[in-house]
């Protein structure tokens, strides 16, 4: 069983790397949903995860339909991505009327050039998401990060037990959002999925008066545990 933890800053990788995460996805601003990380924090997180740095890929947030002016962004920063040290990198694109962006996402792939792609959240808008899988299968992806369609995985367990059937060995289907220590078995049990994505996400208090989210060593060691009994 697999897990990777969502990290927003060079502490939450650590954390994760501590906690025993097999793999991180690196992104900054997880409260918008996450957008492409700086070069720095990519660079110094492979120096923490040597195997296992997926970089999220996304120029804004918002919507994942993107303008040729957008597309370029994305291809640039996949680009830039690797050449930083990423292992892989989590990308999407959708056209406005729910589907795959084919043109786009073929690109990615080719931008790559092999490194592990996984398809991500933006599945969870297609609007038709078994004849989504086919596609993404046939374009050369290694995983899709999903909640079902749902807006928490465990609620989603019913779509996401569907495409893990569907796949096979084909491609890795892994649920994502909202998946705690609380809910982790309960998702595995009724999806039979072998990897799982989670933020393992705690509020600190920062410098400043404020709070930010970071993600907990112990919340990730607490999940490890949890899914390494399955």
């Amino acid at each position: 069983m697999i897990l990777e933890a969502c990290c927003s800053d060079i502490e939450s990788v650590y954390n994760a790397w501590k906690g025993g995460a097999d793999r991180i996805e690196l992104c900054s601003a997880l409260e918008v949903g996450g957008v492409t990380p700086s070069i720095g924090l990519i660079q110094e997180a492979v120096k923490i995860f040597e195997t296992g740095t997926h970089v999220l890929i996304r120029p804004r947030p918002g919507d994942f339909i993107y303008s040729p002016l957008e597309l370029k962004v994305i291809l640039r920063d996949i680009e830039e991505a690797l050449k930083a040290g990423a292992h892989g990198v989590v990308v999407g694109a959708l056209t406005p009327d729910g589907d795959i962006d084919e043109e786009a996402c073929y690109r990615m792939v080719e931008v790559a050039k092999g490194a592990d792609i996984t398809f991500h959240r933006a599945f969870d808008r297609c609007r038709m998401p078994l004849d989504s899988l086919e596609r993404i299968i046939e374009m050369g992806f290694n995983r899709i990060l999903t909640s079902g369609q749902k807006p928490k995985a465990v609620e989603g367990v019913d779509l996401l037990h569907q495409l893990i059937e569907k796949a096979g060995d084909r491609i890795a289907i892994m649920p994502g959002s909202g998946v705690t220590s609380d809910n982790a078995a309960e998702i595995v049990e009724k999806t039979d999925c072998k990897e799982l994505h989670a933020s393992c996400k705690k509020t600190v208090e920062d410098g400043g008066g404020g709070t930010r989210n970071i993600t907990c060593e112990a919340e990730v060691a607490k999940l490890r545990n949890i899914i390494d009994k399955k």
